[in-house]
């Protein structure tokens, strides 16, 4: 802490470890900030970038770059002026009333909430120049809070990132990255995030790309001239036309259910049936004529006619707005002058692609050059989305998107399908706001009973328009995602929508690979999309589903089916060992916080005297404080479940978390599960073959005191993929009911390793250390046990309770593995050794985290290794890093979100020195102690002055022997011998 008025140096070494992987671009991005109390020094501006080089790419002069022709940083944040120290001065200076200010009112500080790049909003960033054909490094970060997720989207040109080309990069708190384009599309382009709720408060600006050159030289496109014929058409659309929850069997408005909200048609409810816009695909331009759907085509729903074309190709798509509103088609991925620009910006140039009014038609023309084509880590072909962006928002909440996809040449057959590819499917994850779409008052008129009552502004009303949907569909209701085992099934996943649109997609039953990785889940965000390739080896019928809390159970799934197709080749059979666990769900009372010194410490008072974590610690008349009944997994010693298995001290870390489940590819894991608590529950794992799924949505519960079997295979597919480390995490957990048994505490690691890597005690061989975290925020108000809470701890009636928002607050517990405020312990690994670190995502909308290591950094793997010192982690999506532990000390460790630093997802780790390692024979050099690679320098170093030494011994001993013999001559010569009597 430097006090006002004072100085201080920083030295910060640029250690070898923190450099640009070999994968990675030349220059990484970091930045600097105020630290004493992160948030708010952010948010009142003390950040800046700092760019760590591969050697030799800075010039030794000037510090500038030398492989590049131009480089620009832009921080996108919402910067959150109510959490500034300046805040009660900018009111003094800039309010008129100052003293009538509220400032808890929400208007006030929605007012006081900047969505801005570099400081600026609406435009107002000062527009980056650069000449076409130039090279440009773009350096990206995200910081702030839960909202701040941005989907950046640079209008235009594509670029590469970490491998991948794209126009689209995702950036969340403490996100950074570095981008590379070749700026080759002449004109003034946007650059946007397209989260709607953030495109609509003015995070937006431009960059314009020159012709210095009158002799730029624009490729010829060689390939074919693809043609659609596209018309925007007014739909009465049905979220589910099947009429009933094909998940749980019920009638979509029955009493009670998770879908009476967003299915009863009355006087305050629209129901499920909506006017909608949707892109239609005819055969000619006179549009007379659709083009008939294929079966293929069945479960595409609400998007428009998928789009294609490889590198070298013309796209040449004629709209036609048969509707009554103007509409436009923007793609993502290609190149188009500004004569096809659909953008509605303002640059200077007339576009009429940009408003095509009711009745018109305009043709788009679309190229493929060889500078937008996938990259040779990508897959054979991108997936993008074309969208109408005369308002972006109010037209894609309408219904206006569609699948676009850009390919290798030579990869599509002749009748557009991918060569090598069995099927393929296209998903849409998203939220279709309807109270924003453009036909919002004509479905109130149309659909509730007595519309001029309706109050919009009401909150359960605006909720029951709000459908989480996957191409417009709900609760299972979406027809054809059918398929053969042993089919080559192509995913094509896109998002859309605004910052609560955070998708974990899970496949159940199967797994998924990407870009050389094994996953059975993927995160999505708006404006994003993802290939995926799969190819079943379980038949039955499964769900795909998004995994944030809450999106399941409000429509968010469908049912995909794997059938045998008398297909001859043989499942994969385990042929490795068999793991057994001896596993109990039992109730315990769980404190998240038994030491508040960290809180006391570390937060700082606020005017009110009070603390940010004291709604979470305290137990007070309205708050239950930091001690809840919980039930969690604990492993036992054997079937009679008397003894539980003690845990060395390694596995101190895991706390809530179940014990942590080995196993290698081949092996076969059989879980004896006993339900010790009070209500039924079941253990059921992501990414492995369940031998009980495939015939049911579940797997069978347990009651409680029953004793049940669960088996999973680990098959190959389940194991790393060629790009992964030598063991990846998947978690498992109850699903009896998903949200509420995971909010009670029923979930634990599951780590599936290459054949050989476990020693016999079942434990990796490869590496020095393996911790698991969970970053989650536990929402004690879903818990089972809240009522029993309420009892216990505030000795009220829980029928009587009055659950205000301050209570509901208090219930979330922003946890690492179950603890806050820096109560996690046992994170300790000695220096010079090669730890791995399973990182787990659980949880709702809240539950975005960027995990940030100090004074170390690591390696993930996509399909090469990238260096950072921030993962940033979802609902539903688990990675391993590789950390290599060498800077002693004790060190932060905490998810970066402004909030969660706040409500205490922090912890520290430690890396000991290793004079501290117990039996460890030390090795000192001019009083300094060296760890093993210093030893080796030292020894090399010694070695070398020895042998010069010794050299330089010979050499002298030589020279003073010569000189020795010169000497004794000459002593002859000067003798008086009387030589004439010899």
């Amino acid at each position: 802490m430097v006090p006002p008025g004072k100085n201080y140096t920083y030295v910060w070494p640029v250690r070898e470890e923190y450099a640009p992987a070999p994968a990675d671009a030349n220059c990484l991005t970091w930045v600097y900030h105020s630290h004493i109390d992160a948030p708010k020094d952010i948010c009142s501006g003390l950040i800046g970038p700092l760019l760590v080089c591969k050697e030799g790419i800075l010039n030794r002069y000037s510090g500038t770059r030398n492989d590049v022709d131009r480089e620009f940083v832009i921080m996108f944040t919402l910067v959150d002026e109510n959490q500034s120290w300046y805040l009660d001065e900018n009111i003094k200076h800039f309010c008129t009333d100052p003293d009538s200010v509220n400032k808890k009112d929400a208007v006030f500080q929605r007012s006081n909430k900047m969505h801005a790049l570099n400081g600026y909003l609406f435009g107002n960033f000062p527009e980056p120049d650069m000449c076409v054909g130039e090279s440009v490094s773009w350096h990206l970060f995200g910081m702030g809070n839960e909202i701040d997720i941005h989907s950046i989207y640079f209008y235009g040109n594509t670029f590469i990132s970490r491998g991948h080309r794209t126009d689209v990069v995702n950036l969340f708190p403490a996100t950074f990255l570095t981008t590379e384009m070749i700026a080759e599309n002449p004109g003034k382009w946007m650059i946007t995030c397209q989260v709607s709720d953030h495109l609509q408060a003015g995070m937006l600006g431009q960059y314009n790309v020159a012709n210095c050159k009158s002799d730029i030289f624009y490729p010829e496109m060689k390939g074919q001239q693809r043609r659609y014929f596209i018309a925007a058409e007014k739909v009465l659309w049905d979220y589910a036309p099947q009429g009933y929850n094909k998940f749980s069997g019920l009638p979509l408005n029955a009493s009670g259910s998770d879908s009476d909200l967003y299915f009863t048609q009355g006087d305050n409810r629209i129901g499920g049936k909506y006017w909608k816009v949707r892109y239609t695909e005819y055969v000619d331009a006179t549009f007379t004529k659709r083009k008939r759907l294929s079966a293929a085509e069945a479960h595409l729903g609400i998007l428009g006619p998928v789009i294609k074309a490889e590198v070298g190709d013309t796209l040449l798509v004629t709209f036609a707005n048969k509707a009554d509103k103007v509409y436009s088609i923007l793609p993502h991925g290609v190149i188009y002058d500004k004569a096809s620009d659909a953008a509605p910006n303002l640059d200077g140039f007339v576009k009429p692609g940009a408003h095509v009014k009711p009745g018109e038609t305009f043709t788009y023309k679309w190229t493929v050059p060889e500078s937008v084509s996938p990259t040779a880590g990508d897959p054979p072909c991108l997936t993008y989305l074309y969208f109408s962006a005369v308002d972006p928002i109010k037209d894609t909440s309408s219904g206006l998107v569609g699948p676009l996809l850009v390919c290798k040449k030579g990869v599509l057959n002749a009748d557009g399908t991918q060569k090598g590819i069995d099927k393929e499917f296209y998903l849409l994850f998203t939220v279709f706001d309807e109270n924003l779409s453009r036909y919002f008052d004509e479905n109130i008129q149309k659909f509730i009973w007595h519309p001029f009552s309706i109050d919009k502004e009401d909150k359960e009303f605006v909720k029951s328009n709000r459908m989480h949907a996957v191409n417009g569909y709900m609760y299972g209701n979406q027809p054809g995602l059918n398929m053969c085992k042993k089919d080559r099934v192509s995913w094509h996943l896109i998002g859309l929508g605004t910052d609560t649109d955070m998708h974990g997609i899970v496949f159940q039953g199967n797994t998924i690979h990407l870009r050389g990785t094994h996953r059975d889940s993927l995160a999505l965000f708006p404006h994003m999309a993802t290939t995926a390739f799969m190819q079943p080896d379980h038949a039955g019928i499964f769900k795909v589903f998004c995994a944030t809390m809450h999106h399941l159970p409000r429509g968010m799934g469908q049912i995909y089916e794997v059938n045998s197709c008398d297909n001859r080749d043989p499942s994969e059979q385990p042929h490795g060992m068999i793991r057994t666990f001896y596993i109990a769900a039992e109730e315990v009372e769980w404190d998240y916080a038994p030491n508040k010194n960290w809180e006391f410490e570390k937060q700082h008072l606020d005017a009110r005297g009070e603390r940010h974590g004291d709604i979470f610690m305290n137990r007070t008349e309205n708050w239950i404080g930091s001690q809840y009944k919980k039930v969690v997994y604990r492993e036992y010693t054997d079937g009679e479940f008397v003894e539980i298995k003690a845990r060395p001290p390694r596995e101190e870390h895991l706390e809530l978390l179940g014990p942590m489940i080995h196993a290698e590819v081949g092996d076969t894991i059989l879980i004896i599960f006993k339900n010790k608590a009070s209500r039924p529950y079941s253990i059921s794992a992501q990414g492995v073959e369940e031998m009980d799924s495939g015939k049911q949505f579940q797997v069978p519960m347990t009651k409680p005191g029953e004793v049940k079997t669960y088996r999973w295979n680990i098959p190959k597919r389940s194991g790393p993929g060629p790009s992964d480390p030598n063991c990846i995490p998947w978690v498992y957990y109850s699903t009896v009911n998903f949200v509420k048994d995971t909010y009670s505490g029923l979930m634990g690691p599951l780590i599936t390793c290459r054949k050989g890597v476990l020693n016999e005690k079942g434990r990796r061989s490869d590496i020095d250390y393996e911790f698991a975290l969970l970053f989650l925020v536990f929402n004690e108000n879903e818990s089972w046990y809240l009522d029993d809470n309420i009892k216990k701890y505030l000795n009220k009636d829980p029928r009587d309770f009055k659950r205000t928002d301050d209570f509901e607050e208090s219930n979330r517990m922003h946890a690492i593995n179950g603890k806050i405020f820096g109560n996690l312990h046992g994170l300790i690994m000695n220096e010079d050794t090669m730890t791995n670190w399973y990182l787990l995502g659980l949880g709702s909308e809240v539950d975005i985290h960027t995990i940030h290591y100090h004074a170390e950094s690591f390696l993930f793997k996509i399909d090469k290794s990238y260096r950072e010192d921030v993962y940033d982690l979802f609902p539903g999506t688990f990675q391993t890093i590789e950390l290599f532990a060498d800077h002693p000390g004790t060190w932060l460790l905490h998810c970066h979100v402004s909030d969660h630093i706040h409500a205490g997802m922090e912890t520290t780790y430690t890396v000991l020195r290793n004079i501290e390692r117990p039996g460890k024979e030390q090795l000192y050099f001019f009083g300094k102690n060296l760890g093993p690679t210093g030893a080796k320098a030292a020894l090399v170093i010694l070695f070398i002055i020895g042998l010069l030494l010794l050299i330089a011994t010979v050499i002298l001993s030589l020279r003073l022997r010569s000189a020795i013999k010169q000497t004794d001559y000459q002593q002859v010569q000067s003798c008086a011998l009387p030589t004439d009597a010899l």
